[in-house]
């Protein structure tokens, strides 16, 4: 069982041992459904309607759709941490060798320090929106060191940090509905503002998509200490329906303050239409992204850490790495934010759109391996060799099948930087997502199933 007094968490990369095994699928809901609840989500779900410039209804239609699809692939990761007992990019090797996932772990923690980053500025900008003599510089500042604290006392201290934020967060948000909608008011055109198009419209539905789909790499982190015998459907319907309705909502906001403020400034739209309770609802959703920047520098360090240890196996961190590491991310994740903050929704644009390119071919990968081809049978102590055990240095299908996955998706990418010609047939459409999941998830089976048999009995009696 956890102890009720906080104490700072000593495992990192290395198998969590059975009688360390604790939680609930309660905890699982909490974690995700209180740290969506942020600055950022609202954020993303504004695009719907200030970038894609999408009508209210069709806005939140496009939002829904996103979340309820795009959190499938999402939730279907969270039974890999009670049956193997380790983060999610050392599983990873499971499917890419030893040397081979090297490419996805490295992507994955650029993902987490730009999420961070994002974090911070967003809280900074929240900060100086409520009290304006508090300059956006030192509101990173001050964010950033209430976020790591959080991250370096660890596991339990962030589970039980998102389930009184998954409380408090919620009823901030239903207080700002309700204030925009029956005390601030809506524009008496409001569901008339904006235009319909189908290739905006999917562009909303990809947004929502990458939103959860980028939480892929997270999940086994926040699963490994529950008990072995956590059943797989539990698992997942307490994720989807955390993460479902902890997004969906605060995106459904987003749009709404999105129309009220054009293309201008989200959080001080945010600020202006909460009115007289600004300052008490931006206090808590600040709070709220602190909890989601731990939960960032949590998993980005176990993923620096296993990045690091595929080239010294020998090496067992434990709290005094996990430490450093954690400042390291946080200090990279600030410079990017302080340097990066008048251009940021430039810039988180380009950003998510490209986890969209590189995080879908992993994921079909990760999942079709572990759920169809080793039925959730591992070697488990293989994934810390270097030479990878079993599963050796480099898979070469699975490395062809990840690359191949990004090349399929060239044609139907659609950026400020580049539009792939299918996207610009179907009027800047991007469906890259869905194409890559349909191409990559029945050619990775296909050719792995000759690797699997040879390896199968060894993974079986392992496990």
């Amino acid at each position: 069982m956890a102890s009720s007094t906080p104490v700072i968490e000593q495992n990192t990369i290395h198998p969590i041992a059975l009688d360390k095994r604790h939680g609930t699928g309660l905890y699982l809901f909490t974690i995700w459904f209180g740290s969506n609840i942020m600055v950022l989500t609202i954020v993303t779900g504004a695009l719907a309607t200030t970038l894609f410039k999408l009508p209210f209804v069709p806005a939140v239609i496009a939002l829904v759709i996103g979340n309820l699809v795009g959190t499938i692939f999402m939730a279907l990761h969270a039974a890999q941490g009670p049956r193997l007992g380790v983060p999610q990019m050392v599983q990873t090797r499971g499917q890419f060798g030893s040397l081979g996932s090297v490419i996805v772990v490295a992507i994955v923690v650029l993902m987490y320090v730009g999420y961070l980053a994002s974090n911070i500025v967003l809280g900074g900008q929240s900060l100086h929106a409520v009290f304006p003599s508090i300059g956006i510089t030192p509101g990173i500042v001050a964010i950033s060191i209430v976020s790591v604290i959080a991250a370096i006392f660890g596991y339990d201290v962030i589970h039980n940090y998102s389930k009184y934020m998954s409380v408090l967060a919620g009823l901030a948000l239903v207080l700002c509905f309700v204030w925009m909608i029956g005390v601030t008011g809506l524009p008496h055109n409001f569901l008339s503002i904006g235009a319909f198009s189908w290739p905006n419209f999917l562009g909303a539905i990809s947004v929502a998509a990458l939103w959860q789909l980028s939480y892929a790499p997270y999940v086994s982190d926040y699963t490994r200490y529950m008990p072995a015998e956590t059943g797989a459907v539990p698992a997942f319907w307490a994720t989807y329906w955390g993460t479902v309705l902890g997004s969906t909502f605060p995106m459904i906001l987003g749009a709404m303050v999105g129309l009220v403020v054009g293309g201008g400034d989200v959080v001080g739209g945010l600020a202006h239409a909460a009115g007289s309770v600004a300052w008490l609802v931006i206090g808590i959703f600040t709070i709220t992204i602190c909890c989601s920047n731990a939960i960032n520098i949590y998993c980005g360090v176990l993923a620096a850490i296993t990045l690091v240890q595929t080239f010294i196996d020998r090496w067992h961190p434990l709290v005094g790495a996990r430490l450093a590491f954690s400042l390291g991310v946080l200090v990279v994740a600030m410079a990017i934010a302080i340097v990066g903050q008048a251009n940021f929704l430039a810039n988180y644009m380009n950003f998510i759109f490209l986890l969209l390119y590189v995080l879908v071919p992993w994921t079909a990968i990760n999942l079709v391996d572990y759920y169809l081809v080793h039925h959730g049978q591992y070697d488990v102590p293989s994934f810390l060799r270097a030479d990878g055990g079993i599963y050796g240095r480099v898979n070469i299908a699975a490395v062809a099948c990840y690359l191949g996955g990004i090349l399929v998706e060239v044609p139907f990418m659609s950026t400020a930087l580049y539009t792939g010609p299918i996207a610009n047939k179907l009027g800047g459409a991007d469906i890259s997502w869905i194409v890559g999941l349909l191409v990559v998830s029945p050619v990775y089976y296909f050719v792995s199933r000759g690797r699997a048999g040879r390896i199968a009995a060894p993974a079986a009696e392992a496990a």
